[in-house]
């Protein structure tokens, strides 16, 4: 299990992307990993035949432990390897149908004094090599050779957990792909369907006694089965959002500025670029993204993070955008906003968000940001206060653009107006700094054409 990640102790198996026996070449990928930030591709080290799997999908193990063994060809000898007891004790426990097992005719530990054979490397990041574990075959339900699913890899991994076969499964997502809601459907369904079916017996015992009343019990049972609880498992993600957010409100002291920004001009400025043939579509929050880059470099308080009993003001701007997942969000990093212009970072921006929903991120694509900004406008959303992502200073939080009456030259009028909310820590920031900042935010959108410079 390879380190994705500074602080990464642990990494769970999502889907094998290879199995024993398939030709593999250095820097393929051969499994899905989930994090603790998200859910991303491995690549073997190694040019070879996949001679083991070690470690089965749904299962979670520390950072180092042998997940694959392959074999390079490069030494001859069956290329036994010591299958010891380390890596199995460093297995997380899972629910009964993500149980790993033990593939038939799996090797028995070679004696010591062989040692491994150098033709067999181990496919694990930062592992240099020692005992691996018995193998493990993947569930039914993702075994390769089966039809080609589109499924989230949450949905994946909780069909693994509940032993459901995806391929009976019909996705409700984008393009029929599976959702998580689709698993936690044919959970329910199964669930359902066992307390009805003792109920079955019961009808020929009707005739025997004047209970004949009690017929109708199957047809209530049935009916309340879909309204019947479900416990899902956290995910890595979840758990790891609810530890940082936990943490974030209780040692940041968290205060709220919020203004009303006019977005007439802003909005004429997108229609106006729609038009050009080289300009890629942009999104309201592109141009949020630009303003709050260029309003943070004048405001750098803003753009800084706390470290210890210091204040640590970033020179640059990498801008965290929060991207909406199946179970929880994401913050990929655009690098460098300071120096980019619109089209960049939309471009950049539109990029990064398809990678995220697509599992595809690597580590180095959501760390390192030095602010964030997170936008419900697209749900209609029209306030509200969003909870700092630490070590970050601030977050800004944005609403959507709506018509509202607004007063210009002592007249009424109608304009588009969106509503914007700083979040900040007040270790780090105070409130007329994050007023000042939220003033050249205004100006900036207001003004558009500074958008374009």
């Amino acid at each position: 299990m390879p380190q994705m990640g500074f602080d990464m102790q642990e990494g769970t198996l999502v889907r094998w992307l290879k199995q024993p026996g398939d030709q593999v070449q250095r820097g393929e990928a051969i499994a899905e990993v989930e994090t603790d930030k998200a859910v991303v591709e491995i690549e073997s080290f190694h040019t070879g035949v996949v001679k083991e799997l070690l470690v089965s999908e749904g299962t979670t193990v520390p950072v180092g432990t042998p997940i694959a063994i392959i074999d390079t060809g490069d030494e001859e000898g069956t290329g036994e390897t010591d299958a010891g007891p380390a890596s199995q004790a460093a297995q997380s426990p899972a629910p009964p149908s993500a149980q790993p097992v033990p593939a038939p005719g799996a090797p028995e530990p070679a004696a010591p004094a062989a040692g491994p054979s150098a033709a067999v490397a181990a496919a694990t990041g930062t592992w240099p090599g020692g005992p691996t574990a018995p193998a493990a075959v993947a569930p039914p339900s993702v075994q390769h050779g089966a039809r080609r699913l589109k499924a989230s890899p949450l949905a994946r991994r909780l069909a693994s957990e509940y032993g459901i076969n995806l391929q009976e499964i019909t996705g409700s997502g984008p393009g029929g792909r599976i959702v998580k809601q689709d698993v936690l459907a044919a959970v329910a369904a199964l669930r359902g369907a066992a307390p009805g079916a003792p109920a079955a017996p019961a009808a020929p015992a009707a005739p025997a006694a004047p209970a004949v009343p009690a017929a109708p019990a199957p047809a209530a049972a049935a009916t309340a089965a879909p309204r019947a609880d479900s416990v899902v498992p956290m995910s890595r993600m979840r758990q790891t959002i609810a530890r940082r957010m936990v943490e974030s409100k209780q040692q940041a002291p968290h205060f709220y500025v919020t203004m009303a920004i006019e977005m007439d001009r802003a909005m004429e400025l997108r229609e106006q670029l729609k038009q050009l043939p080289d300009v890629p579509p942009i999104s309201v929050n592109d141009l949020v993204l630009k303003a709050t880059a260029i309003a943070l470099t004048r405001h750098p308080r803003l753009n800084a993070s706390l470290e210890g009993d210091a204040i640590r003001v970033h020179g640059a701007v990498h801008l965290a955008m929060a991207v909406a997942l199946d179970d929880g969000l994401i913050t990929p990093v655009i690098r460098d906003c300071h120096a980019k212009s619109l089209v960049e970072i939309a471009r950049e921006a539109r990029e990064l968000a398809e990678a995220a929903r697509a599992g595809r991120l690597k580590p180095e694509h959501y760390q390192g940001g030095t602010f964030t900004v997170s936008n419900l406008g697209m749900f209609g959303v029209e306030e509200f206060a969003a909870i700092i992502n630490p070590p970050q200073g601030a977050i800004l939080a944005v609403g959507a653009v709506t018509e509202q009456p607004v007063v210009r030259n002592g007249q009424l009028a109608i304009g588009r107006v969106m509503r914007v909310t700083v979040s900040a820590d007040h270790r780090v920031t105070d409130g007329a700094q994050v007023a000042l900042f939220l003033q050249d935010l205004k100006a900036i959108l207001e003004n558009p054409l500074r958008l374009l410079i």
